[in-house]
């Protein structure tokens, strides 16, 4: 596989002397003897860096929960990995406040103290882009992380020790390309956007999905994680002409244009990035008046839609949820926790041989159902596929809740649309 390629390369590199800090104390970083760090017969270790403070704080309940269900399967007795032992998950979590520095202290932290066996759902895009480069030349797994960003599929050759989870920027914006395509052919776009990686991602992916269309960005505001407000972003949009109004932002921001754009009065169709959909974090918070109509897209089931109360996989989250958590269960970040925490525990499940090596193997390989993601969606890799989830479903927010209007949409697997941020 590539990935085998990409380590003998790597391997070569290391026997040579040429990549000292790669190489460090044995194989992946590990200790000396060869053995990787992070894994006994009793215990595997790893590691996580969120934003449990600042403004992108919402998210702090998606480590909150990943917590809370790795603690559901150590008191029903471990994981049994794939090479017959059965070991207790040792989550270590800590705060970066959504800063790229604050990140890439907390992953040396992590590697170099802690000696964790894998990062695991790190969460950002300009916070993961500032320790993709270390955790590869380290050669430490950094798996299902919490952003959509393209180029951790993309970039399997110079990025093998990194993948994401959920859907891809890129292939989010597309679904909406292609929905006004059919519904507005002629439609003049206003964006507004985080000014980093993950926001740029989202528009380049749409821009490219809307060429040859005609379909027409007439109009662009960026904002920083650090601004107060976007306010001012959201009414020089409006005065723009621009009949569809598509929101990339965090969920505070995210709140913040929802609300403002009813405020003015400005009739345009709203898209709304997936990412801050959240009905507690986001909707409530704007107003369910103002929330009204909204279109985005979806993954992962909603734990406060009574369609799925019956639901045998969200009975059994809530259940855990309320036993071993603290945070709310009707919070749809909580189920993102849970539902990539069932990622990870079934990649522990395959992996054959207590090394990251093997490890890796089953990160690219895997192709599992998973009970919390909307029915017909998978997580599924293979060979030149760094994309672990790639199908979505249309939905729109009506009275207090989200409303599917679409079947899954599944076009794009195996073929994720190319993104990128800058």
């Amino acid at each position: 596989m590539r990935y085998h390629r990409q380590l003998r390369s790597l391997a070569v590199l290391c026997a040579a002397g040429l990549l000292l800090t790669a190489c460090g104390g044995g194989r992946g970083g590990g200790d000396a003897g060869g053995q990787d760090p992070g894994i006994t017969e009793s215990e595997v270790k790893l590691g996580g860096s969120y934003p449990l403070s600042g403004p992108a704080s919402a998210y702090a309940t998606i480590a909150q929960a990943t917590q809370a269900c790795f603690e559901q399967v150590n008191a029903e007795g471990g994981v049994r990995m794939g090479d017959g032992v059965t070991r207790n998950i040792n989550f270590i979590v800590y705060d970066d406040g959504y800063e790229p520095a604050r990140m890439l202290e907390n992953t040396r932290r992590l590697v170099e103290q802690d000696r964790v066996f894998a990062l695991f759902d790190t969460l950002g895009t300009p916070t993961n882009s500032a320790i993709v480069d270390y955790v590869n030349e380290r050669q430490v797994p950094h798996l299902y992380l919490a952003t959509g960003a393209s180029k951790w599929g993309s970039n399997t050759e110079e990025w093998p020790m990194t993948i994401g989870w959920q859907p891809a920027y890129s292939l989010e914006s597309a679904i909406y390309a292609e929905y006004l395509k059919r519904e507005r052919p002629g439609a003049r776009v206003a964006v507004l956007y985080q000014n980093d990686d993950f926001g740029k991602d989202y528009l380049n992916g749409f821009k490219q999905a809307i060429e040859g269309s005609g379909i027409q960005i007439v109009a662009e505001e960026t904002y920083q994680v650090t601004d107060p407000s976007v306010d001012s972003q959201v009414v020089n949009l409006s005065r723009s002409n621009a009949d569809v109004f598509f929101n990339i932002t965090t969920p505070k921001f995210a709140a913040q244009a929802i609300a403002r754009k009813a405020e003015i009065g400005w009739d345009a169709m709203h898209l709304l990035n997936s990412v801050s959909t959240s009905v507690g974090s986001v909707m409530e918070p704007a107003g369910a008046e103002a929330s009204q109509g909204i279109i985005s897209a979806e993954y992962i089931k909603d734990p406060s839609d009574p369609r799925v109360q019956d639901d045998p996989a969200m009975q059994e989250y809530k259940a855990a949820a309320e036993q071993y958590g603290d945070f709310n269960i009707e919070n749809e970040y909580g189920t993102f926790g849970f539902a990539v925490c069932n990622t990870m525990v079934k990649t522990l499940e395959q992996t054959e041989e207590p090394t990251r090596e093997a490890l890796m193997e089953a990160v690219r390989s895997i192709d599992a159902e998973n009970p919390l993601l909307i029915d017909g969606i998978r997580v599924k890799t293979g060979e030149g596929d760094g994309f672990p989830i790639e199908s979505m479903q249309l939905q729109r927010f009506e009275g207090e809740r989200w409303v599917p209007f679409s079947d899954v949409i599944s076009r794009y697997e195996g073929n994720t649309p190319a993104g990128g941020g800058e």
